[in-house]
This record gives C-alpha cells, structure tokens and sequence, in this order.
C-alpha cells in the first residue's frame, strides 16, 4: 500500500492545527505540511514591508503569491516530522503569523489572490514528500492543491467552542466579544472565497463535543485505513 495523503480544513477555531499535530504521532512515519502557516508567512512578510490589507486585496489575480514567497525568501524545512517556515533563513514565530492582524489578512487575501504557482509548488511538494512518507496538508483549497488526496477531512464546532479554544489561545490578549467577532468576520470571508466548499471525498469531523485533543483526533482515525502492518 503506498502512503496516504490526508487533507485538513475546518472551521476557524475548530483545533485543526492540533490535531493534525495528534496524528504524525499516532501514524507513523507521517509528515505534516502546514500549508496554513506557510500563506500566513507570506502574507505577514508583505505586511511587516508595508503592504496594507485592502491594498493586498485591490491588487487581486495580480498579487502573485509564490512570487511573494521567492521575494521574501521564505522556505520551508522539515523539524520533528513538521514543515517549519523560515525567511531569509530565520525561523517564524508561529505566535507573530497567528496574530489577529495576520489572521484577518489571510482570509481577506487568500480568496482574492494568484494562488496557482504556489499551489504548483505546494503539489510538487507533496508529491516529493510522499516517496517516502505519509503526509498530513492543513490549509485551505487542499482537494484544489492536491485532488488525488485519500482523505480529505472538515473540522467543525459549533461558534461557541471555538470562541472558547481561541479564548485559551489569546490568553486574554482580546476579550470573549472581541474573538467572537473576528471569528463571525474570518468565516464570512472564508466561505466567500469558497474555502468551506466540501468535495465528494470530504468527511465532515465535528468535534464540539470532544473533550481533548486526543478524543477530536480518534473521530478522525476512525475514518482512515490504515496499512494492516501499522497498529495503533
């Protein structure tokens, strides 16, 4: 059997990113491609350099974001089974990228921009990764990056739980409305661009109810076959 590739969406605030990082512990030899944090990257490097977010979005089909990549020198190396961002060959700050600031541009910017030469790479990428691995792809447009995806994932919660895990993440930097708001606005923009669009693959994971990490991870092993050799 030759190894699988798994794609990760979800909902704001759903703990996508967690459990992507769940599962390169429990299938073995796996690799996460964190596709979310390498747009985030490129989009913060073009906001510490002055770009505004509505002048990003005015530019649309003609901001070419892999050209973005190459300009600010952004590469990704692979640590401990995860992509790891680094520009001009200094390591990303996962905290500064997950910004509300950041944040906010990426869905602002992500639907409107030139994503095909990056989602060129991105595919070339996994491709490359997948001689010799399994490999797991969190972000967004994942069945337009790569369709041939053996699974393909949603990850939802109801808008009270995720307001509650990113209020544990921002750790009273932004107050309870504040997040909720954000959240509200990143969705409505997400959905626009048409990163909530399901594919005949997708399954649709909830986990509003799940009490841990774990727990929301297991509903997604539930779906997958894996190898007989491998035990979990």
């Amino acid at each position: 059997m030759s190894n699988l590739v798994i794609g990760i969406e979800g909902l704001v605030g759903a703990g996508k990113t967690s459990i992507c990082r769940q599962l390169i512990q429990d299938i073995p030899n796996t690799i996460l491609l964190n596709g979310g944090n390498l747009y985030r990257t490129i989009v913060y490097a073009m906001m510490k350099n002055g770009k505004k977010i509505e002048e990003l979005k005015k530019q649309g089909k003609n901001l070419d974001i892999k050209k973005m990549m190459d300009l600010f020198k952004i590469q990704i190396k692979i640590e401990n089974n995860e992509t790891i961002i680094y520009i001009d060959n200094n390591k990303v700050n996962e905290e500064e990228i997950q910004s509300k600031e950041a944040s906010m541009a990426v869905s602002t910017v992500g639907g409107s921009a030139d994503n095909k030469n990056l989602f060129i790479f991105a595919r070339n990428l996994i491709d490359e990764l997948k001689q010799n691995s399994n490999v797991i792809v969190s972000g967004r447009s994942v069945m337009e990056i790569y369709p041939d995806c053996d699974y393909h994932f949603f990850i939802t919660a109801d808008l009270d739980e995720r307001v509650r895990r990113k209020c544990i993440q921002y750790k009273g930097i932004e107050t309870q409305k504040e997040i909720k708001e954000n959240i509200i606005k990143r969705d409505e923009l997400q959905r626009k661009a048409g990163f909530y669009d399901f594919s005949p693959i997708t399954i649709k994971i909830d986990v509003t109810n799940c009490k841990s990490v774990k727990e929301s991870t297991n509903l997604v092993l539930s779906k997958i076959k894996l190898p007989e050799t491998v035990n979990l």
